[in-house]
Formats: C-alpha cells, structure tokens, sequence
C-alpha cells in the first residue's frame, strides 16, 4: 500500500511490516510485534494510523495490531479471531476498523477506534456459502461496507446504537461466481453508488450499492486469464470509469468502463483498453495487489512472487524496484573479503544482492530444479553450486555484464543430491557433500580446447564414505589439510584431503545441522537438532564443554567471527543469538523472523550479520561489539 503522504510505501514482510521511503535509497522503517506472517494490512485515509492481522496455530487465536504511524509503535492489540485475520480496513474517516477472520473463523467483527472495543460481530456468511476472502469499505459512510467470497457478496450496515451489524445479500441475477477483490468507487457518480468484484472466472460484476443488484458484467468476451485478482480506480472521465486491473497471469491493463442507459433501464457498457496508452504489462507473476500514489500519477503493483513494480499512468512504463524471494532460502554466502555482496540460492534460482541498496544485482536460474548449497572462490570468478539432481554445476561471471553463466557441470556427484558444497582457497579443489553420506573431493582443471578457447573439468581425487545420513555442512581448515563435515547420522567427522581419509570422528545423540572451525583450529563446535552447542578437540574428537543453545526446536546453522572470538547461532526459535565464544555467553539477541531460519552469515569485516529463512527473508543485523 502506498501513505498518504505519498512518500512511502508500506508491506509486510513476513512478521514484520516495512514502511519504506519511496524518495530516499532504501530507508526503511520495521514495525516488529506481530508472532506470525501477517496476513492484510490497511492504512487509515488521513495516514495516522495502520493496522495489522496475522495468522497463528491451529486452536489460537490471531491477533490484530494497530500502529501508531508517526511514533511507528503498536498502541492496541486485539485477539478475536481464530487461526487467521483474512483482511482488515479502515472506515471512510477512520471512525471504525473492519476485520475478517479466515476460513476457521468465518466471522466480521467491527471494532470502535474511539473504545478501542469491539462493537458488534456476526457470520460472514450464510451457511451454504464458502469462505468469505475479501473486505471493502464506502468510500461515502463509515456505516457501510462489503464482503465478498466463494459464492457470497454482503453489503453490510453498522448500527452502532443497538450495537448491530445488517447483511443484505448481493442479487448476482443468477450468476455463481467467486469474488477476489472489491473496488468501491460509491463516491463518483451521485446516480451510481458502484462497487465492481473482479473474480475467479475472469470477469468483473459491477454493483448497484443502493439497490443491491448486480448491474452489469464485464468483458462478456474474451475473460481474462486466471482470474482478476486486483483492482483499483483511478479517475472518472468523459469515457466512463478509469480502471487498474491486475490478473492472475500477470497482466496489468488500464481500462476504461463506460455506462449508458437505454429505454426500459437496460444498462448498456462499453469496456475497451484506454487508448492513448499500451494496452497492457505483462508480469512475471499473478499480481497480487495495485497501489496508488496519489491520485494515480503513479502506481505499485506486487505479485506473489515477492516483486514490487512502479508504474507511471502517462505512458504505462514499468520499473522493477524491488525483488525477494518467494520460497525458502536454502544458502548464504559472502565473497572473500567483500562485505557489500551476497549471494543467496532457493528453488531453481542463485541470486547476487547489493546490501547497501537492498537490490538484487544478478540472476541465474535453472528451471524444476532446486539449489541447496553455494560457494565462492577467493578471487570471485567462480561459483560452485550443489543441487538436488545430483549435479554441480561451477559457474562464472561474463566479461560484458557480468551476469552468471555455466562453466562446467559435474554429472553425478552425489546420488541423492549435493547437499554441501565447500572450495579451498586457491579455489581449484571442490569438497561436495551428498544426501547418500559421500563427502568427495574435485580437482578444478583448467585447459585450452582445440579451438583455444578456454574450457573447465573437474576430476574425482577421493571418496570417503562413512556418514550414513545426509551430509548438511563442510567447512575446509586454512590449511587446506583437512575439513570438517556434520551429518544427520549423529556424527561430525573431520578428514584428512592429502590421504582421503577420516582424522577424527566425534558422536552425538543429534543430527548434527552445523560445523565451525573454533580458536587456532584447534578446537570445532556443533549444533543440531537436541538445540545444544557442542565444543570438541579436533586432535582426538573429546568433548571439551556442551550449551544449551536454544529452548526448543533446533539449532539449524552457526557462523563464526573471523576472529573467532565470537559466534552466531539461529534455527528453529526464530532468533538470532550472540555468543562469545571463550565464555559461552550470549550476550545479543535478534527477533525478526517469522519462520526457522536457515542460514547465517557473519560479514568479513565483522559489521553486519545476514540470516535468512524459510519464508523467503533476508535480514541485515548490525553486528555489535561482543
């Protein structure tokens, strides 16, 4: 959604709601207090307040957050509804907010921003009906608003006297449809109090509000692909209705809507793209929601794949802002020495980050496959990848633009998938870890083909086979002597590379999620999933000091200071812990996550921390001094 003020923009982002300036470089605001991803947002008309709703476990209630814009702190918090909050909205003078509760609930509640109290609730529909999805307010009276749903459209009206609120049910004429957004513009046209619902069929009905009968439905041809899922006014003109509608297959269009009456009362529509523009944008993904700035000058357009459009009305151009991950992030890495770059893996994709402006700078994607481990050589030119198809695919960065591209692929690496991936420093050695328990090492060989042109293979130097589960990390010693890899077999075993055999092996009663090299490398600690931090001699693989790391679930990965005076842990809790590592204190705390985190990483110039999650977050910590 876009403020008032016309200067930011506002989205959640997993538990938290991001509050972003629009004409500043990425200046961003967090409003952390919600236990679970929220759900809906909406923003008062004079811009002084916003709220929340946000779904919880099965047997919970969830809870909904009013924000205080100016002061960016939560002043009231109420719990009604069941498992989730579907939507909320404002009134037109923000005398009430709307809530509606999800497909466990089934209930819309009115509560009083005077009290701060609930007024009054009631079904959101009638038993036969499906599940209601979707809220809208008149943009004319605080007293009414509408629901929409599978199978039910309500006009509702508020009587606060007798603490009531009144469905009236929407005559569809017939017509069966499932309805996906509201768009009131009851205030336009003195003669036509209208509120349009864009469906799941593809069309859009236009409501009469005074009489309750569908007036109208649009196209009648030619329906739009995967449904409309967004819609938005912007402006009456000689031609009728000026709309925004966003579809599931990713097309925005701008339309205009013209309405005429014949004899007998009979409504005549004429709806065509507008004409002194393209006649539509095509996203890469179902458009999710549309946002004005201001009277429409400009627009945002999310989809669900977390990417952020900007739009300018005069001539329909679009610029892609800002991207995120729509799907758990499997991998984390920095490069050698760079503190500014990242780069991330998930489902089919490896993507490189600028962290001073929050943007994503390159892409490489492999369709139907999934990327679960990353790393990168010293000098940067290559990148080596594990994947779950059982190959590793080493890529490099072209001379013109630097975009990623495919250097060599290793057939076969790993039966059940490479899971962990790690490089030496001089970057011409691969230690690759499988689902099948092999941890195998690669010599990277570079040559000249017959044509000169440079070309990479990677030749098997040794197999060691003796985890029994999934190999989930390697991390190689400075020495380039020896590695350490943690499995979920229960053990930690650490490796000799110039012989190709084990060292040392330490056992737990876990499955082990993390490895660390400690102090000197003497010294490596663990995690796992009995959330306890364990430290261990790498001479003999003796228990030197256990910690209780969490307090429940698991520890799902740890990162330590190149110092090595300090770590970091995350999992399960959802929080990020700091640790000096002599004392085996925590001494910071991080909570912003709304799903188990995934990966950590402690920047090389020890300023920052990023950790990400299964939701698709990414997260930029400072680093305090420990």
């Amino acid at each position: 959604m876009v403020h008032p003020d016309r200067e930011h923009i506002v989205y959640p982002l997993g538990c938290n709601i991001i509050i972003e300036d629009i004409t500043k470089e990425a200046k961003q605001c967090i409003l952390s207090g919600h236990t679970n991803d929220v759900t809906c947002i909406d923003i008062s008309n004079d811009g002084r307040y916003i709220v929340s709703g946000q779904e919880t476990f099965m047997g919970f209630k969830a809870i909904i957050t009013l924000w205080d814009y100016a002061t960016k702190k939560a002043i009231q918090k109420w719990e009604l509804h069941k498992v989730k909050v579907q939507a909320v909205a404002f009134s037109k003078s923000g005398k009430y907010v709307i809530s509606l509760g999800g497909q466990d609930d089934g209930s819309v509640v009115v509560w009083d921003m005077v009290t701060k109290e609930p007024i009054c609730g009631s079904p959101a529909q009638v038993e036969s009906a499906g599940i209601t999805t979707c809220l809208a307010t008149s943009k004319v009276s605080d007293e009414v608003f509408v629901t929409g749903g599978d199978n039910t459209l309500r006009v509702w009206t508020i009587d606060k006297e007798n603490r009531k609120i009144r469905p009236s049910n929407t005559n569809l004429g017939g017509f069966k449809r499932s309805i996906t957004c509201i768009e009131m513009v009851d205030d336009q046209v003195e003669d036509m109090p209208y509120f349009f619902c864009g469906t799941t069929t593809g069309d859009i009905l236009c409501i009469n509000k005074s009489t309750n009968i569908l007036q109208f439905e649009f196209p009648g041809k030619d329906k739009f692909c995967l449904g409309v899922t967004a819609i938005s006014f912007v402006k009456m003109t000689d031609k009728g209705f000026n709309m925004l509608i966003g579809t599931g297959s990713g097309i925005v269009g701008n339309y205009n809507i013209s309405v005429c009456f014949e004899k007998g009362n009979k409504v005549k529509t004429v709806f065509k793209h507008r004409s002194d523009a393209k006649p539509w944008k095509h996203c890469e993904s179902a458009i999710t929601s549309i946002a004005k700035r201001g009277a429409g000058h400009q627009f945002f357009v999310g989809t669900d794949h977390s990417q952020v459009y900007k739009f300018q009305f005069a001539d329909y151009s679009a610029d892609l802002i800002k991207t995120c991950h729509s799907c758990p992030v499997n991998d984390i890495i920095f490069p050698f020495g760079v503190a500014q770059l990242i780069l991330t893996c998930q489902e089919g994709e490896i993507r490189v980050w600028d962290l001073t402006t929050g943007r994503e700078l390159r892409r490489f994607v492999l369709a139907n496959k999934v990327c679960n481990a990353l790393a990168i050589s010293r000098d940067g030119k290559i990148v080596v990848s594990g994947w779950n198809d059982g190959k590793i695919r080493i890529l490099g960065f072209k001379s013109k633009d630097l975009s990623l591209e495919l250097k060599h692929v290793v057939m076969d690496a790993h039966n059940k998938g490479v899971t962990a991936v790690a490089l030496t420093t001089r970057g011409d050695q691969v230690i690759s870890g499988g689902g099948d328990g092999m941890v195998r090492m690669w010599e990277i060989i570079t040559f000249m083909d017959h044509t000169g042109k440079k070309e990479m293979r990677a030749d098997l130097r040794h197999s060691m086979k003796e985890h029994k589960n999934c190999v989930s990390e390697i991390v190689i010693a400075s020495s380039d002597k020896e590695c350490a890899s943690a499995s979920g077999d229960g053990t930690t075993i650490i490796w000799d590379l110039t012989k190709g055999s084990r060292k040392t092996v330490v056992f737990a009663n876990t499955l082990f999620k993390s490895v660390c090299y400690g102090e000197d490398e003497h010294q490596i600690i663990t995690c796992g999933t009995d959330h306890k931090i364990g430290y261990w001699e790498t001479y003999d693989g003796s228990m030197i000091r256990e910690l209780e790391g969490a307090k429940a679930g698991a520890i799902n990965f740890m990162d330590i200071t190149s110092d090595q005076k300090a770590f970091a842990t995350g999992g399960e809790e959802k929080l990020i812990k700091l640790w000096r590592y002599r004392e085996g204190e925590v001494t910071h705390v991080g909570k912003g996550h709304s799903a188990n985190i995934s990966r950590i990483r402690i920047a090389p110039d020890n300023r920052s921390l990023i950790s990400v999650s299964e939701d698709g977050a990414i997260l930029q910590w400072r680093f305090p001094a420990v």
